[in-house]
């Protein structure tokens, strides 16, 4: 059952150390790259993450859609319009060169959006945010996970450890938060390794590190992929993490009808992501070389992120919630979120009644999918007993089979969840340290093995 049939209410629906001196270039009309004056061609340089999934629909997806290019071309303004995609691993390169004038609009995490938003202040180049891509309102975005073979289970095992992450970036928000509730101090107890998400993964695969604390996809690439086992699962923490869009403000007031095109033409995107999911991943595995199988994990009927360009009051608070984070790391100083974010433009894009429609909806309830081989949709299951059966009876036809965390929702791979048997009901979770606490808090409940929960419903 795709997300278009359930009952799910969504309208249609990183290393950050940057450096200290910017080399600051005189701006153009768009990017930099503009023929301004001539009215012939206008060049929209877009900055984006491509493998950073949550961001697909004002990346990836829009660029697999071409629906930006559309937009624009129904503008008929007289002029001609070229948009110049740039990919990059994290945001940091994304603020770096909007703040010098060559990117026009970029998308990224939320810490790295503070980032964004102070740089542009200090630099008198200020940035916007105008949109949302992806999100999560309790943190299940980010993930802590260590090798497979690895003998921590908790976030107490993590004190004296090495553990890689990208400082600024959402995981690493996540990282520190999580262990000042499990009372480690992360600049003392921990040896932090400040890495990009790929040289994290390696180094993780090496031995040279012994947790990763990463934003989407890395997390559950590495598990799928049999690389990783998740320690720890960011929506314990209860506070929400997203992905925005933002716009140099100068460019927003010299070419409002533009950034207006590139929202609507996120909405399209954000719309085909929720009722085409399977179709989407497809389009976004494709691009970004990822098994699709982990983007739908994320981006999926009932994946971890809901798509939605709305700019919800929780997430703005949220964001005001997390400058201190940025600020205890000295990456940051005070930030005015209020100033920095901007609806006006969505609301201008897709007008009123729309966007308060997308501003009250919410996010899909968690449920259990199966993607067999060859469908072009996924079957949903209200109970992860019944996700169970359905795979004991399609062991060898089946592409993927997803569960939600019993405690926290976050959708994980069945065959990667931790298995817990409560009389008859056999519930899924995320990690070993949660599965225990539900565990110790219900009297017979004990840990089995995945063969063994699949033998019990067969």
């Amino acid at each position: 059952m795709s997300r278009s049939t359930t009952s799910r209410i969504t309208p249609r629906r990183t290393a950050v150390a940057m450096s200290a001196v910017v080399l600051l270039l005189p701006l153009s009309a768009c990017g930099g790259d503009a023929e301004a004056g001539s009215g012939s061609t206008v060049t929209v340089t877009v900055g984006y993450q491509s493998r950073t999934i949550n961001t697909v629909t004002a990346g990836t997806l829009l660029r697999s859609l071409g629906s930006f290019e559309k937009q624009l071309n129904s503008l008929h303004d007289g002029v001609r319009y070229k948009v110049n995609w740039q990919d990059y691993a994290t945001g940091a390169p994304i603020t770096a060169q909007m703040t010098a004038g060559k990117i026009d609009i970029g998308s990224m995490g939320d810490f790295p959006l503070l980032i964004n938003a102070a740089r542009g202040t200090q630099l008198n180049r200020p940035t916007r945010l105008v949109s949302v891509t992806g999100y999560n309102l309790r943190g299940g975005l980010n993930t802590i996970v260590t090798a497979p073979g690895s003998g921590l289970t908790s976030l107490k095992d993590l004190k004296g450890r090495k553990v890689s992450t990208s400082v600024g970036s959402a995981a690493d928000g996540t990282l520190v938060r999580a262990l000042r509730r499990a009372g480690i101090d992360p600049d003392s107890d921990i040896e932090k390794l400040n890495q990009q998400p790929s040289v994290g993964a390696s180094a993780l695969a090496a031995g040279s590190t012994d947790a990763l604390s990463q934003f989407v996809a890395w997390p559950g690439l590495l598990a799928y992929q049999g690389k990783a086992k998740a320690v720890y699962d960011g929506a314990r923490l209860n506070l929400p993490t997203f992905h925005g869009v933002t716009a140099r403000e100068d460019f927003a007031k010299e070419r409002p009808g533009v950034l207006e095109a590139f929202l609507k033409a996120q909405a399209e995107a954000t719309d085909y992501l929720n009722e085409h999911p399977v179709d989407a991943a497809e389009k976004v595995a494709k691009a970004t070389g990822l098994p699709a199988e982990v983007v739908y994990l994320y981006n999926g009927a009932h994946g971890t992120a809901t798509f939605d360009p709305a700019i919800k009051p929780q997430l703005v608070s949220a964001l005001k919630k997390d400058v201190s984070i940025l600020k205890s790391a000295k990456l940051t100083g005070d930030v005015d979120v209020d100033s920095f974010v901007d609806d006006q433009y969505a609301k201008k894009a897709l007008g009123p009644a729309e966007y308060a429609e997308r501003l009250a909806s919410k996010p899909a309830p968690p449920a259990s999918e199966a993607w067999p081989e060859g469908a072009s949709r996924t079957v949903t299951f209200h109970s992860p007993t019944a996700l169970l059966r359905y795979v004991a009876g399609h062991r060898d036809e089946l592409r993927a089979a997803y569960v939600p965390d019993t405690t926290t929702g976050t959708l994980w791979f069945a065959d990667k969840a931790v298995w817990v048997a409560d009389g008859d009901k056999v519930l899924p979770f995320v990690t070993p340290e949660t599965a225990r606490a539900y565990v110790n808090g219900h009297g017979g409940a004990r840990v089995v093995p995945y063969a063994d929960a699949l033998e019990r419903v067969s």
